[in-house]
């Protein structure tokens, strides 16, 4: 294991932005993870694991312990009672593995193809885009505990998978460094097409749409928000989503609905966990003043998506945590409602 000191940390990351890491290291086997967990209790060194920084918010003043950068590849493929079985080390590239899984004509992830990062950081927030969640195709996590220091398999139902939710980044957060992650999926499956964009994508298709169609589809239509990174697009200087869609009891959709209707709108939602409504924080965002291509100093809102706030070139941690400060403080204001961000946030 190599240990730098002073590394930046901006560059590892999409949105751009946050001081150096005090001591980094990039581990690429099991043993090499054990060894820097060791080294961090031996020198009381606060631990932070990076995975592909596409969904992190790391402070100007950066990270005074030791960041890990998991870099575990490989994948292995076998059959399992009528599924495909796919065991991915965490530091593969998520898209990359998504592209193999349609090549083998495995369903179950194509919706997901374009979301940048590693697969280790998949099952943290429970990926999900365009009707698909990784939860429904996870089958277990090798994970260190760094309670006992030993791996433990994690089976799906013991992640606790919910909306954007994950023991990893709720009750547990801080307890376990993702090594591996496998994935069963549907051998010869059809494409999931429920979500509006992809409807309207595919419409006037007499035939259904392959696997393969509809992740170039997925990835188009990503493209189109700005949520592909491409480089030099000021837009994909972003950390994604930067706000969850609210999840409402009934009577505070109603209430939501209420305001809406007080403006002659009308909220856009679709069901969500049983009896509960999922709204766009997208329209919230965008009707609490902040509109796509919105520039506020060194940052703004994305000319594409806006959920997506960008560093528009020199922008510092500090300046995107005003912004974001600012947009819900609006949005609670005018809509009552208060948006939870998705990105992780480091050093802070």
């Amino acid at each position: 294991m190599r240990l730098q000191e002073n590394v930046p940390l901006a560059p590892l990351t999409t949105l751009r932005v946050g001081g150096p890491a005090r001591y980094f290291a990039e581990v690429r086997t099991l043993a090499e993870v054990s060894e820097a967990v060791a080294l961090s209790y031996s020198r009381e060194l606060p631990l932070f694991v990076l995975g592909g920084g596409s969904n992190l918010v790391i402070s100007d003043a950066g990270w005074s312990g030791l960041v890990l950068k998991v870099a575990i590849t490989g994948i292995e493929e076998r059959s399992q009672e009528g599924k495909a079985v796919f065991e991915v080390g965490a530091g593969e590239e998520w898209d990359k593995f998504v592209a193999r899984t349609v090549a083998r004509n495995c369903a179950g992830v194509e919706c997901l193809s374009g979301i940048p990062g590693s697969v280790g950081g998949t099952p943290v927030q429970n990926v999900g885009a365009y009707g698909q969640e990784v939860s429904e195709t996870i089958e277990s996590v090798l994970a260190l505990d760094l309670r006992d220091g030993q791996m433990h398999e994690l089976c799906n139902e013991a992640c606790e998978f919910t909306y954007r939710t994950s023991i990893f980044n709720s009750t547990q957060r801080g307890r376990y460094i993702i090594l591996r992650v496998t994935y069963a999926l549907n051998s010869g499956g059809e494409p999931r097409l429920q979500y509006a964009d992809l409807k309207r994508y595919f419409a006037g298709w007499s035939v259904t749409p392959t696997l393969a169609e509809t992740r170039d589809a997925v990835r188009r239509i990503r493209a189109g928000k700005g949520m592909l990174i491409s480089p030099g697009d000021e837009d994909c200087r972003s950390a994604g989503s930067f706000f969850k869609n609210p999840v409402l009891t009934a009577e505070q959709f109603q209430a939501l609905a209420a305001r809406a209707a007080a403006k002659n709108l009308q909220i856009p939602s679709y069901p969500a966990l049983d009896a509960l409504k999922k709204v766009s924080a997208a329209w919230l965002v965008e009707h609490s003043g902040f509109s796509k291509g919105l520039v506020s100093g060194a940052v703004g809102i994305s000319r594409k998506h806006a959920l997506a706030i960008i560093n528009r070139g020199d922008a510092t941690a500090a300046d995107i945590v005003a912004f974001k400060e600012q947009i819900q403080q609006r949005v609670e204001d005018l809509w009552g409602i208060r948006l939870e961000p998705e990105p992780v946030f480091v050093g802070f």
